[in-house]
């Protein structure tokens, strides 16, 4: 017998022997005491009982096993008895002990794994609850004073309508980033990747953001002069999108008469690699796997009075798996912070 043999059928094997022997012994006693030991009848005796009584013993020990730990399951609530493989159920305690514990370390995991996506899920709500409370309130405040008699004096009408307006842009700009969100995780997006020059596309968004970067004295530019085009191939409206988000954090939480710096690298053979690098306020080490996340912000209130819908990171990380590429970070504090993707060449 093999040695698996013995240790899922041991249970089984000894006791049919113990009752085969003594079953045999009896009948040879029984025997010898009114007549001739017939040995060829003892051998075939014995043959039959051990085989009758191991399989007997093994089924019975397997269902009263089964049912047991089946009980185990729906008693305790913490195994799926459903998915409980009766064909892995042997009278081997030891073989059953890790089947069991097995599936309670999978149930284990898989309830922390609810819990962390209970307390996101509350996090997330809080977060959009008070995205959306804070433009809502304005708005609501300057309508309510107009009506109050505001509206009366026109310099206070004009005023106050525009900063309402302000308000609902802000709302537009938060439900349009969380449209897009969903759409890119359920997989509604569609990209239309074709080949462009990543360096015009750079360009491109340093001249949208020139006004904006002129504010805070940022200065965006090239880390050196790229005389020839860099091809590559995605989706070039969603990537300008990536760039926009990324510098628009660059200047928001860059310091002020910094540099916002971008790089376009070899990386392997068909990827070139994309750095957008800052002499910021950098980001703390425990703060760097959430930065992704939606409406996470390292500073709060800070992060809040420049704008924005706190959802610039998550829409770039999206777009970014979305083309099947990487996005990575690296930041330090006090010294500032680059986030690097890949993308195809074309």
């Amino acid at each position: 017998m093999s040695n698996s043999f013995k240790k899922t059928y041991k249970f089984a094997g000894y006791t049919s022997a113990l009752i085969t022997i003594f079953m045999t012994l009896t009948m040879g006693v029984f025997f010898y005491v009114h007549g001739e030991i017939n040995y060829l009848y003892l051998i075939a005796f014995f043959i039959i009982c051990y085989l009758f009584s191991f399989f007997i013993i093994q089924h019975r020990v397997e269902k009263f096993i089964y049912r047991r730990v089946k009980k185990i399951y729906d008693d305790v609530r913490l195994l799926d008895a459903t998915s409980f493989n009766r064909q892995k159920i042997t009278t081997d305690m030891e073989t059953l002990t890790k089947e069991v514990e097995r599936f309670a370390e999978i149930k284990k995991i898989e309830i922390e794994a609810l819990k962390g996506r209970e307390n996101y899920r509350k996090e997330f709500m809080g977060n959009v609850s008070h995205e959306l409370k804070t433009p809502l309130f304005t708005v609501q405040g300057y309508i309510l004073t107009l009506l109050d008699g505001a509206m009366k004096d026109k310099s206070v009408r004009k005023k106050y309508l525009q900063r309402a307006s302000k308000g609902v842009e802000r709302l537009i700009y938060i439900v349009k980033d969380l449209d897009m969100i969903t759409k890119l995780e359920v997989g509604d997006l569609e990209l239309d990747s074709q080949p462009f020059n990543i360096v015009e596309t750079v360009q491109n968004v340093f001249d949208l953001l020139e006004m904006k970067a002129a504010k805070k004295n940022v200065v965006l530019e090239f880390d050196k002069e790229y005389n020839e085009p860099i091809m590559v191939n995605a989706d070039q409206e969603r990537i300008q999108q990536v760039l926009t988000n990324l510098f628009e954090n660059s200047i928001k939480y860059g310091s002020k008469d910094g540099t916002t710096e971008v790089s376009i690298e070899d990386l392997i053979k068909n990827k070139v690699i994309v750095r957008v690098t800052d002499n910021g306020e950098g980001i703390a080490a425990e703060h760097i796997p959430r930065l992704f996340e939606r409406f996470f912000r390292v500073n709060k209130s800070g992060s809040r009075k420049e704008g924005g819908s706190g959802l610039g990171l998550a829409i770039v990380k999206h777009l970014i798996d979305a083309h099947g590429e990487k996005i990575y970070v690296e930041s330090q504090l006090g010294i500032g912070s680059e986030f690097s993707f890949t993308l195809e060449k074309a």
